[in-house]
């Protein structure tokens, strides 16, 4: 049996590995295959360093390809290994993958892969999610908990997460560094990176998912007009520092937590906006009640079975995140 998989499961990989959400979609990670590892690099051309002063936002979203890839290959026979900066004199080289054949692909294996393609990011208010406590009891069993401490945040901190949104976006809103990469890299695609137009929601929507990042809105019919303000679940996933590697696996968690609850049936939403500020991030630390670092919120409920799926944002073709090194 082969050590190393095929060519074309290394490509399907990668593909749907692409298909991680990242900070305004900017897809900032490149592959290269040597014919024996899989190595992650971050693109730092696509990074938003206004946004993301710290770069943080760039090692999450990395680290979700990476959840999203090991899925991917666990349903096509193989487990992983990483090394996460594996050298440390190329800050860049973020991660190093080996490969295992499996002994034997399980059916969640199978599902949590098929969930990468049908994975939304969907910024529309959401009822409750039903069987919540047993979704999380289960969440709790499969997130490692050297990837990401995970906390379901109390429904009495709804105002207190609106007001950190609120802050946020005030504070930001005479950043003209920032308010430049908002307006690059939404409600228009670059290159097949950013946030198209048909991604966005208008004011009035906005309005009835008070902790949401205030992006530019777009105009249309109103839509799921029945839920007149969110009801999601509020899951935060924290580290114990902001060292890169612990960066890089909180992302990984976070994958885990967007696929399964796709699997569940559940529509998400990845908040980051809420730890992009100092004030902000520690309004969310305070709400957690210890010393940990916040890394990301996700909304997490239900979505009416007959809605319109949002739209899939483009992505990068194979080409622009692999490189394949010569033999």
């Amino acid at each position: 049996m082969n050590s190393v998989p095929a060519g074309e499961i290394i490509e399907k990989a990668v593909l749907l590995a692409g298909r991680a959400p990242s900070l305004h979609n900017s897809q900032p990670w490149l592959w290269v295959s040597d014919g024996v590892t899989l190595q992650l690099f971050a693109a730092r051309e696509r990074s938003l360093p206004n946004t993301d002063s710290s770069g943080r936002q760039l090692l999450l979203g990395c680290g979700i390809a990476m959840g999203h890839l090991r899925a991917a290959l666990a349903a096509d026979g193989w487990r992983t290994g990483v090394a996460w900066q594996p050298d440390p004199n190329r800050r860049d080289h973020l991660a190093t993958v080996r490969f295992a054949p499996s002994t034997v692909v399980t059916e969640a294996d199978r599902d949590r892969a098929d969930a990468i393609v049908r994975r939304r990011t969907d910024r529309l208010p959401f009822a409750a999610p039903g069987n919540w406590d047993d979704f999380v009891t289960v969440l709790r069993s499969i997130i490692d908990p050297a990837d990401a401490i995970l906390d379901v945040l109390p429904e009495d901190s709804r105002p207190e997460l609106a007001h950190a949104s609120r802050l946020t976006a005030e504070l930001r809103r005479y950043d003209s560094g920032y308010q430049a990469e908002l307006q690059w890299w939404t409600g228009h695609v670059v290159g097949a990176t950013g946030i198209p137009a048909t991604a966005l929601t208008t004011a009035a929507e906005q309005v009835r998912v008070p902790v949401g990042r205030r992006l530019p809105a777009t105009t249309g019919p109103a839509r799921r007009t029945e839920q007149t303000i969110d009801e999601s679940a509020l899951v935060a996933l924290s580290t114990d520092t902001d060292s890169a590697e612990d960066v890089l696996r909180c992302g990984q968690a976070l994958s885990t937590v967007l696929l399964e609850s796709t699997v569940a049936g559940y529509a998400t939403c990845p908040l980051t906006h809420l730890v992009e500020y100092p004030r902000s991030r520690a309004i969310i630390g305070n709400l957690l009640g210890g010393t940990s670092q916040p890394q990301a919120l996700i909304r997490i409920g239900t979505a009416p079975d007959d809605r319109d799926e949002p739209e899939p944002t483009p992505r990068l073709p194979l080409a622009q995140i692999l490189e394949v090194a010569p033999a």
